[in-house]
């Protein structure tokens, strides 16, 4: 294990440290912003700008692929181009599921199973080549390809699942966010009091936070008649943006490297 210098991290080995950020309050609060934006931002990009599922896709998929670019350049967690490129990722993961469902006409429910085995099959693949799947050892560039497929899975799963029980099944958006919160709170719960797998623990509550933030951001920007308080895409991405910089920002002046053979603490 490398130790600390007196310079702080700039002078630790690269492949020594973490290349996500650790799991804290502010992590699960600027993640739940990060998707909650990401639902809504599709939607104002596709819809009242009027460029369309296909070229707002096209277009958020060249900057997502340049954000992460970025971030594999980095070989280490900086939080302004880690959080950047989880807010496109959200947003190309919600632009996946919306032209499944609306260019292609594929059910939700196929979807969410089909992202749901991709899920699955991608960890299973990244359990057997690194034999771990836990976030406090994102030390190499295939890890972290790993890392962010499974992203990019949760979100597009997510935002179909949140669909599918919030519009096809008739929850509504309220009913469907909290039935979505009550899980992650049965996850914390278990994870806490009954000892619950870490690794296992951080990655439920990480697939389910999606569909509460779609639920909420819908919610928020959707009009009356659809179940909304009708605030409207561009003011709830807005908002949203300004609490997420708010906090990378926090972030970035209290950042702590995590060292390899560092103590994990997924649920923090």
């Amino acid at each position: 294990m490398a130790e600390r210098s007196s310079d702080g991290p700039a002078n630790m080995p690269a492949d020594d440290i973490n290349r996500v950020p650790r799991v804290t309050v502010d992590f699960w609060l600027i993640k739940l912003m990060a998707v909650t934006m990401g639902e809504t931002a599709a939607d104002y990009l596709a819809v009242n700008m009027g460029l369309g599922l296909t070229v707002t896709s096209i277009i958020m998929t060249a900057i997502l692929i340049g954000a992460i670019v970025l971030q594999f350049t980095q070989r280490r967690y900086v939080p302004w181009v880690y959080w950047l490129a989880v807010v496109l990722i959200s947003v190309v993961g919600t632009l996946v599921t919306d032209n499944l469902t609306d260019n292609f006409g594929v059910p939700l429910l196929t979807s969410t199973i089909a992202f749901s085995i991709a899920l699955i099959l991608t960890f299973i693949l990244w359990k057997a080549k690194e034999g771990t799947l836990s976030i406090h050892s994102i030390f190499t560039t295939r890890r972290e390809a790993f890392y962010w497929l499974v992203v990019l899975f949760t979100f597009a799963l997510g935002t179909a699942v949140g669909d599918l029980i919030s519009e096809v099944f008739g929850f509504g958006y309220i009913t469907t966010g909290l039935i979505f919160g009550a899980i992650i709170a049965v996850i914390a719960f278990a994870h806490f009091a009954l000892r619950l797998d870490g690794i296992l623990s951080f990655w439920l509550a990480y697939i389910f936070t999606r569909p509460l933030g779609a639920s909420l951001g819908d919610y928020l920007s959707q009009p009356s008649d659809y179940g909304g308080l009708g605030l409207g895409t561009i003011y709830t991405s807005l908002m949203f943006l300004a609490i997420i910089a708010f906090i990378v920002i926090y972030m970035s002046f209290n950042y702590e490297p995590e060292i390899e053979g560092s103590p994990e603490e997924p649920l923090r």
